[in-house]
């Protein structure tokens, strides 16, 4: 952004913009990815029951009055047990000590057992804003609520709390006049019709990625990552795109093509569908599955998500 650009978003006569990052934290499965989703008013960020598909830091982009709010989608923090656990997890914190605010989403239902508690427990030492969201409150009862509301604020000192539904959008408008009025003035890091700033070949992969879980979250392991290898676009309008799909044995590769290749031709019509509808454009896509063995000790496929490689 220019300096004329930047300048055209500060003091007018509607007044001062705002802008700033929050970094959204919480647990496996806590709903960070819908959220962000609900949020921003659009698909920036792959959601599935498998735990720990977020795996590098992913910014989707909202206006709230005269503030931009940059959302920072997070991984899960679990207790890391590979080194690619030990990156994602290093990355959430790094992405929580990089922000303006702290938003600590807490899955009502499952509480603070777990991970959550020992998030909490992290927090303490963190200097940001902290707001506090309890997720899923549509499915606990009121009384419930306040008392993990009640558990939280004592553990932490949170600015405020809000109980929300990523999945129906109650308490998100709260939530975001909240964010608008307390972020910093100052102008817009990105351009108003920009909700993501994650380039369309990585954005295309994680969608294919997201397909690939939801089709075999029960039979293919975690260790499988997707790439954009080649992106055509055509004289008619239409995009060929290519991408790989890697897996780290022969096996795991069996099960992503499926019988008869049932699998995979079912990922590729629900990817395509969906890339199509973002690219608002014909897309012909086209998957491979390779083998390339312990990708998940390579110093380059950590750089390609986004993640430091740490011995």
């Amino acid at each position: 952004m220019t300096d004329n650009e930047t300048g055209a978003n500060e003091s007018t006569e509607a007044g001062p913009t705002r802008s700033g990052f929050v970094a959204m934290i919480g647990a496996t499965n806590a709903g960070k990815s819908t959220l962000v989703n609900r949020l921003v008013g659009a698909k920036v960020t792959i959601v599935s029951h498998k735990v720990q598909t977020t795996r590098a830091i992913i910014r989707g982009i909202a206006i709230e009055d005269r503030t931009q709010i940059v959302f920072m989608d997070t991984p899960g923090i679990f207790k890391p047990r590979r080194r690619l656990d030990r990156a994602m997890v290093t990355t959430a914190w790094g992405g929580a000590r990089d922000a303006d605010i702290i938003l600590l989403l807490i899955d009502s239902e499952r509480g603070l057992k777990g991970d959550a508690q020992t998030i909490l427990d992290g927090l303490k030492e963190v200097k940001q804003t902290k707001i506090l969201v309890l997720n899923k409150v549509d499915r606990v009862k009121p009384e419930e609520l306040l008392k993990l509301a009640q558990a939280a604020n004592e553990s932490v000192d949170f600015e405020a709390t809000f109980m929300v539904s990523a999945l129906n959008g109650s308490g998100c408008d709260d939530l975001m006049r909240y964010l608008s009025q307390t972020l910093p003035e100052g102008p817009w890091y990105y351009p108003e019709d920009q909700i993501s700033d994650l380039p369309m070949r990585q954005l295309t992969a994680e969608i294919t990625r997201e397909k690939l879980f939801l089709r075999l979250h029960q039979e293919l392991p975690y260790s499988s990552h997707v790439e954009t290898e080649k992106w055509e676009e055509r004289k008619d309008g239409s995009v060929r795109i290519e991408q790989t799909i890697y897996v780290e044995r022969e096996s795991q590769k069996k099960i992503a093509l499926g019988k008869n290749g049932e699998a995979i031709k079912s990922i590729s019509t629900a990817a395509r569908k969906e890339i199509s509808e973002i690219l608002e454009q014909t897309v012909h896509l086209f998957l491979f599955v390779k083998v390339r063995e312990n990708w998940g000790d390579d110093p380059a496929r950590f750089r390609e998500m986004g993640l430091d490689f740490t011995p």
